[in-house]
This record gives structure tokens, sequence and C-alpha cells, in this order.
């Protein structure tokens, strides 16, 4: 879905990418990463939040938490991260990216309180519970601190992922902000949910959920509460084309993640500012049947748009011509994706050895791929920073895999 806006718009990064696998510089199965843009994107993205009054936290999990990226989203203005589960601030704070937001969409496990509140320091703690808050609270007083604590709220008509629900009683706000000043090493900071945005397939158009709705009303009650000045944080399909809208619905704080890469689903049917910035890069194993098989590990498509089509680039010299597009059948997303099928039918079937390139929203961290960085795109100097896993750690590539 996000192939063709790769070729259009940032066709160097696909010829990049595809150049640097072929001399044995990227592995098959990698997310790749144009640093240069993601850069660029941070930098414009922040520019637009600076404007509506709105705190950034740079979210990583679906390019793994790459070392590179946090670094170049720093460069472009951008300097905290939310993090999705611990092991997602660890590596960021490694990297030097501090952690911003924690807690949410995961909350924070209780023997991993303590480590959270004195190594990670987050300004904003996200606590579904009471006994969450109480946690955190707790791991906050032992560090010498007093925690931020954010209340994720919700109420009959919210919409949830299967799996994401919690969070306390919309209804109740004025009594949990006051349960969580009360709490020794807590401080009530503010609400939040998730998500507060989604994209919607019949106008191809980003809306508000019922969610945001939920946040605007407890924050009119917490106001008439005596409570006027508080973080309100409404992450969802985040690109610097909604911030006026969050603002004007009241948000104080935005979360980037695909926006960053330019893989939000409005990405894929509308030119925004944003430049892509990643793609999934494979290599053609052996044939059977009339398809030629790639190497799979990160092919999970995250699947915010009904089943298509899916297409890659196929080529043994760097290309983003559409002559070398082919179309793929990827597995059904309960099989494990050893392989993915290219079409092998054609006058010109993929050689064992082939680079191929997709353009889909990924999930790195979800998966097995590893994660490479790319700098110098855009000065025609391209080079591999740094390979790594899905947790942020440096790969040695290839001599981790060579005797």
């Amino acid at each position: 879905m996000f192939l063709d806006t790769l070729i259009r718009r940032n066709p160097a990064f696909i010829e990049a990418a595809m150049a640097l696998h072929q001399q044995g510089k990227i592995p098959a199965n990698a997310y790749v990463l144009d640093l240069d843009a993601v850069e660029n994107n941070a930098r414009l993205f922040q520019n637009e939040a600076s404007r509506h009054d709105l705190k950034t936290f740079a979210m990583t999990k679906q390019v793994g938490r790459h070392s590179g990226f946090c670094q170049a989203v720093m460069k472009g203005g951008i300097d905290r991260s939310v993090a999705v589960d611990m092991a997602c601030a660890v590596a960021c704070d490694r990297a030097g990216l501090k952690t911003g937001h924690l807690g949410h969409l995961v909350q924070v496990p209780r023997q991993e309180a303590a480590f959270a509140a004195a190594q990670l320091q987050p300004d904003y703690w996200t606590v579904f519970s009471d006994e969450k808050a109480a946690e955190a609270a707790s791991a906050a007083k032992a560090a010498g601190r007093t925690q931020q604590l954010l209340a994720r709220i919700q109420t009959e008509g919210d919409t949830f992922y299967r799996g994401h629900e919690g969070g306390f009683a919309a209804e109740d706000v004025v009594e949990v902000a006051a349960r969580l000043d009360a709490l020794d090493g807590g401080a009530f900071a503010g609400i939040t949910t998730f998500p507060a945005l989604l994209f919607d397939l019949d106008t191809r158009k980003v809306k508000p959920t019922p969610n945001l709705a939920t946040l605007g009303r407890a924050a009119e009650a917490l106001a008439k509460a005596g409570r006027s000045s508080i973080e309100i944080n409404a992450p969802g399909t985040t690109s610097s084309a909604v911030l006026a809208a969050l603002a004007e619905a009241g948000a104080t704080q935005c979360e980037p993640g695909n926006g960053l890469h330019g893989t939000t689903p409005l990405h894929a049917v509308e030119d925004l500012p944003e430049d892509p910035a990643v793609l999934y890069l494979s290599e053609v194993s052996h044939h059977h049947g009339g398809k030629a098989y790639c190497f799979g590990g990160g092919l999970y498509i995250d699947p915010v748009f009904p089943k298509y089509q899916v297409q890659a680039l196929v080529s043994s010299e760097p290309t983003s011509s559409r002559s070398a597009l082919l179309d793929v059948e990827i597995p059904d997303y309960s099989a494990i994706d050893y392989y993915a099928m290219i079409d092998a039918t054609g006058p010109k079937p993929p050689a064992s050895g082939d680079t191929v390139v997709f353009g889909f929203r990924g999930q790195a961290f979800v998966t097995r791929a590893l994660v490479a960085g790319i700098s110098g795109v855009s000065t025609d100097n391209p080079k591999v920073t740094t390979i790594e896993n899905g947790f942020g750690d440096a790969v040695s590539w290839p001599g981790a895999f060579q005797q």
C-alpha cells in the first residue's frame, strides 16, 4: 500500500537500500530506515507541534526501537519518547531519547516499577487502576521523586482494540484525580486514552473516536473542580496534518510513530509533509510451482486496510522502476512467515539472490526482522549506520553469522 508513495517520493532511498543489499551490507529480512528523511520528518513535525503548543513524544516500536532512529528524531528536535512497554523505554533511553511517557499502552509490571522510577524517570506515567497508581507512586517515593501520573479513562461507547481495554471510569475522574494526588510519591497530572483518532476507510480521512469526546467531557469536569491546567494525552494516527485538530480538541500532548516515517494510513492516500522513510527488504531464495520464494521474518503488514494485492520491487540491480513490480502472496497472519511467494510466470522470472523491496506499514517489534539504518541518502552518499534487532541491540553483520 505504501510502495507507490515510496517510488514517487523517495526513489533514491529504494535504490540505495537495494545497492547496499547487493553489496552484502544489508541482510535479507530487514526493515531499512532513511535516517536523513526521519530527521527531516521529525523537524517539520516538531515545528508544527510547537505552533500548537503540543508536547511531542516519539513512538519507536514500529521500527524496532532502532538507536539511529532515536538519534535522528532527536536531531529533528524531538527529545522525548513514548514507550509502548519497558523494553521500548530501555532501548530509547540507552540511545539517548529519554522517556517522556511510560505505561501506555502497556502498564509497568510491578517488579519493574522501581527500575522505571529510579532509572528511567519518566515525565509522565499512565496508570489504569488505583493499584497500578500506588505501585508507581511507591516506586517514585523510594527513588526520591514525585511522579506525574496520567489516568487512562474510559466510558461506555469508547473505542478500544481488543486486548487494549482498561482504565478508570471517566465519570469518576474528579475523584480519581483526588486519589492520585493523595498518593505519597504521586501527583495527578492529566488524562489519556487510545485511540483518540482513527483512519476512516469510507471517507479516507482521519476522524476522532468517541474517546476524544470522553477526554473533553472529563477535562470539563476537572476544570469545574478547579483543575484547569491538566495534561491531555491524545494519541492515535498522528501526523503533522492532524495536530491542529488535536489542539482544537484540547490535547496538550501528541505521540507520532508511523508519522515520523511517513506510514500512517493517511500517508497512503494523501501526500502529507512527511516523506516515506522505511521499507522492508528481502531476497529471492528459490523457485517452486511458478513462484519465486523470498525470505520472510518481518512480513507483518499492520492490517489498517482491508487485504489488498501486495506488490514488491524485484531486481538484481538498484531500481525504483515500476517495471520491476511483481505481485506477491503473503502467508496468512496465522502462519509463520518463513517466505513470501512472488509471481514468477512472466518473461523474466526473478533470480535467486535478487533484492526484494516492499513498502508497507509494519510493526518491527513483533517480528524477528532486523532493522538497518542508512544515512546519507539525501547527499547521494548512502551508508549503513547500525543493524539492530527489535530490542535496539546492535548486531554485527555479517560477522555475527560467520564462524
